[in-house]
């Protein structure tokens, strides 16, 4: 999908996207559904695969994946999506919670909270086929793939976004609202001039799917250990194949890192399970492994007349309690209530009190979840003597004390955040698996 050239002056555009990636696809399905009149253009580096549908789907034991709160599958839900995502989807019906070598732990357990899982895990590319999927429904979003952002700025009433497309055609755009969804490495934030905090955790994640010699029985594993947090998610889809297949997030120093990965596939099962221990019994194969660097980043003002940040482009969190995209959607939402509003006053969306009123309600959200995932790392990762206790009465006693255990339970669930009303067409949920491309794996 490309687009032709613009005219003098520049095409209309009610909101431009740069990114195409999960959060920028998100967006996109969840606008065209709250605003099916206005018209949508996503911008997009990679080029749109047209080989792959959701229906001849083969799940890759490599495949990268996104564990989705539960509030995100009510997000989804909404969205009309959840029944093809629901196909490869993995479900977490139990959280464990330990901190290696003490005695300290916390269970969590969705039918305690009356739900069928507490969570699930998502294939990226599947997720990000099922949206591409439900996106080609939508004739109000424009797609511009292979193309990149060259320049943003302010003009009387609009904003001006320069786009070149990968064949050197140069496009003119003028919008009511830029949004940058493409992630924490692009240039483009700053560029812009927004200032971005980062603090280095100077470890590294290590992210691979793991097979045991037991079934994960949908429990889903937090391992806090000296040397850094780690957690097994129950992986692979429902089928009964994929019982004993997880998805591995390891933490780990840089030259631990080193040592793992220069290590065999047998040295590096057996240093797993040496961090790990015999829950799931012996490690018996770690797939391909990627890594990269941790730092906590943040985007204290995202917004400015015109330009919101949302996803990796606004926060990057330490994935130890798996927050980062979950996190990114309940923003999306919150954004699409306030255009939402605006669009009822008349009032443009990309208005600075419009894009203000979004910052402001999802501020909360955004700063106890950055707070919690954050104080997860520093209270696990510290190594002061008798803290060790400290952590140890603080895990019994959440699994002990019902109040805290259900603060703790909705915060790993990701409820509580509001969500607009999307007046979509009650056939979409049906249709939306039906066919599509594959997206960038990015959010």
């Amino acid at each position: 999908m490309t687009a032709t050239s613009h005219p003098e002056g520049g095409r209309h555009s009610d909101l431009v996207i740069a990114g195409g990636g999960l959060a920028g696809a998100s967006l996109a399905l969840a606008m065209a559904r709250a605003l099916p009149h206005r018209a949508i253009t996503v911008v997009e580096s990679f080029p749109l695969a047209r080989d792959a549908l959701p229906d001849s789907y083969q799940p890759s034991y490599d495949a990268r994946s996104t564990a989705l709160a539960w509030g995100s599958r009510q997000i989804f839900q909404d969205l009309g999506l959840w029944s093809a995502l629901a196909r490869q989807a993995t479900p977490i019906q139990h959280i464990h919670v330990s901190d290696r070598g003490r005695f300290g732990a916390t269970r969590l357990a969705a039918g305690d909270h009356h739900q069928e899982a507490l969570g699930y895990v998502v294939d990226n590319r599947w997720l990000g086929l099922c949206l591409m999927a439900a996106l080609r429904q939508c004739p109000q979003v424009r797609w511009l793939a292979p193309a990149t952002v060259e320049t943003v700025g302010a003009e009387a009433g609009a904003t001006r976004v320069q786009v070149r497309a990968g064949d050197g055609t140069l496009h003119d755009l003028r919008t009511q609202c830029m949004v940058l969804a493409d992630g924490g490495r692009s240039g483009l934030r700053e560029q812009l001039g927004f200032q971005v905090e980062r603090r280095d955790y100077g470890q590294h994640a290590l992210i691979a799917n793991v097979s045991t010699a037991e079934r994960h029985q949908f429990t889903a594993f937090e391992r806090f250990t000296d040397a850094g947090p780690m957690a097994l998610l129950p992986h692979g889809g429902p089928g009964p194949a994929s019982a004993c297949t997880s998805a591995l997030v390891w933490t780990l120093s840089p030259d631990a890192l080193d040592t793992v990965m220069a290590a065999s596939p047998d040295d590096r099962c057996r240093q797993l399970q040496q961090r790990f221990g015999w829950r799931l019994g012996r490690f018996t194969r770690m797939g391909e492994c990627s890594h990269y660097p941790l730092s906590l980043v943040t985007v204290p003002e995202p917004v400015r007349p015109g330009v919101v940040l949302i996803g990796n482009a606004a926060h990057a969190l330490h994935p130890v309690a798996g927050q980062g995209f979950n996190l990114a959607l309940r923003g999306i939402t919150a954004l699409v209530e306030q255009f939402q509003r605006a669009d009822a006053r008349g009032d443009a969306l990309g208005s600075l009190s419009t894009l203000k009123a979004y910052q402001q309600a999802h501020q909360a959200d955004w700063q106890r979840t950055v707070q919690f995932s954050d104080s997860l790392v520093h209270l696990f990762g510290a190594g002061i003597p008798g803290l060790g206790l400290a952590r140890d009465a603080g895990l019994v006693g959440l699994d002990l004390v019902a109040p805290a255990k259900r603060w703790f339970a909705r915060q790993a669930m990701g409820l509580g955040a509001r969500r607009p009303d999307y007046h979509h067409n009650q056939t979409a949920d049906a249709a939306a698996g039906t066919s599509g491309h594959s997206i960038e794996e990015r959010s």
